[in-house]
């Protein structure tokens, strides 16, 4: 078995000093454990009380967060009209096309973060499901991505709005900035997302909804919130 460095080991004392911990104190404390050589990511691990197996109790939503997510996101744009096109490339969408554009993604092109569609593209879009479903790249109605009004949407995007969904095992991991972001920066993003998941609690849910919350950067260790808490907080209370 691996034995963990000087600098994880302290970093992982440092995260059970407390069972759990209050969500400003966790934002700081995965800012002082981030110490890797690059700009760490910083996310939010939820377990839920769901089973996602049913339609009735998946949980998918989009949340905007207020200080972005540290990073260019790499939008493409399907869309025919003159106008939205024009508008996605002013908003800043890295490529924007119709058929054409469905053609290079069917051929094995998926080097961007989010596909953004307007209605009338759908039924080729569609299409593409093979490809971008297993990626998390088809665009949706639910999240946004599918809209008359796609240089909005694409702003929007480029300003922080993610989407979040829960995977097969109940399991969902959100993005909340990075290392480099102030500790209140850290706090006010996670506090967004959690604020957007406790919201989506399914109304087919029954008992404890939000079951664990971790937060932590790529390379550092988790800092364990109180679920019950956060959600009560965040003006939902658990069944």
């Amino acid at each position: 078995m691996a034995r963990l460095s000087k600098r994880s080991a302290a970093n992982q004392q440092k995260a059970r000093v407390k069972l759990y911990h209050g969500l400003s104190e966790a934002a700081a404390g995965v800012k002082e454990c981030a110490t890797a050589k690059f700009d760490e990511t910083v996310e939010l691990a939820f377990f839920l009380g769901v089973d996602p197996r049913h339609a009735e109790q998946m949980v998918r939503g989009t949340v905007s967060l207020p200080h972005g997510t540290g990073k260019k996101v790499r939008v493409i744009v399907f869309c025919k009209q003159a106008e939205q096109q024009a508008a996605a490339k002013d908003a800043g969408a890295m490529e924007v096309g119709a058929e054409e554009l469905v053609k290079k993604v069917s051929d094995g092109w998926t080097d961007f973060d989010v596909a953004v569609a307007a209605p009338d593209m759908m039924g080729e879009v569609g299409k593409l499901g093979k490809v971008l479903g297993p990626r998390g790249l088809m665009p949706s109605p639910k999240a946004g991505t599918v809209t008359p009004k796609v240089g909005d949407a694409v702003k929007e995007i480029q300003k922080g709005k993610i989407d979040f969904r829960v995977d097969k095992n109940a399991n969902m991991h959100v993005p909340v900035g990075k290392a480099s972001f102030s500790a209140k920066q850290i706090e006010e993003n996670a506090a967004a997302v959690i604020g957007a998941v406790v919201k989506a609690k399914p109304s087919a849910c029954k008992g404890t909804y939000l079951k664990s919350c971790t937060i932590s950067s790529t390379m550092g260790p988790g800092f364990r919130l109180d679920a019950g808490s956060l959600a009560g907080q965040m003006g939902k209370t658990e069944d």
